[in-house]
């Protein structure tokens, strides 16, 4: 189920997208504010985020800007005026589309899918594309993880464990795979180090949010990634 999340402070349109996109299947979180927004991208990453330009608190460019320091998520800005400058500023800043007020809720569902789609593809063909899934986020350009916006210091075979894992979301990979790709050698039969290595990445990136683990042992084959989507 993809996460979106929804920053506006129109009571009636924010309860109008809610309803339309629960219909089609996502999980849809409101936040009044800015301010709130972020607070709850802390604890909860979503897959996309839809920010209104005019909130109290804090707008929705210095709420776009505070986005972008930490992550990569795809955002849609809401705006009721039709000014090109508001639209251009916003693209400028690192939104991924524009949508002027009013709008057919059937119009931003597409824009949704067409930016998800989009970014998925990149995923795949981009080596230095940031990869992000159930809340952790790899920014390759820097080799560095977020936990839900959290800074994880992993070792370097932890990182590349766990790159490999996020490029193949709900695959199981054998253990002999990961030894080779992500430690270099192949895997000895009294060779824990993958083993010890999965252990610690485990502990450092956590479990869902229903209490899983990311990261799930396929019994004598190897590991797998798992989403939200997904489940155990």
């Amino acid at each position: 189920m993809v996460k979106l999340l929804l920053a506006d402070d129109d009571a009636r349109l924010s309860d109008l997208i809610k309803e339309y996109f629960d219909g089609e299947g996502y999980d849809v979180t409101h936040a009044w504010n800015g301010r709130e927004a972020l607070e709850l991208m802390a604890v909860n990453m979503p897959d996309i985020v839809i920010l209104d330009v005019m909130m109290p608190e804090l707008d929705g460019f210095e709420t776009l800007k505070q986005i972008r320091n930490k992550s990569a998520v795809p955002v849609i800005m809401l705006t009721a005026k039709g000014d090109d400058i508001d639209r251009i500023l916003g693209l400028e800043m690192g939104a991924d589309d524009y949508l002027s007020k009013p709008f057919n809720p059937r119009e931003l569902l597409a824009r949704i899918k067409a930016i998800l789609r989009r970014a998925s593809q990149e995923r795949e063909d981009d080596p230095t594309a940031d990869i992000e899934l159930s809340g952790v986020l790899l920014r390759r350009k820097d080799r560095t993880v977020y936990l839900s916006g959290e800074l994880v210091e992993l070792t370097t075979s932890e990182y590349t464990l766990l790159e490999c894992m996020l490029m193949a979301p709900g695959q199981v990979l054998t253990k002999q795979e990961l030894s080779e790709k992500a430690l270099g050698r192949k895997l000895t039969m009294y060779d824990r180090s993958l083993d010890m290595h999965i252990s610690n990445l485990r502990k450092k990136i956590g479990n869902l949010e229903n209490g899983d683990p990311r990261i799930k042992t396929v019994r004598g084959v190897g590991y797998i990634f798992v989403s939200n989507e997904q489940g155990v």
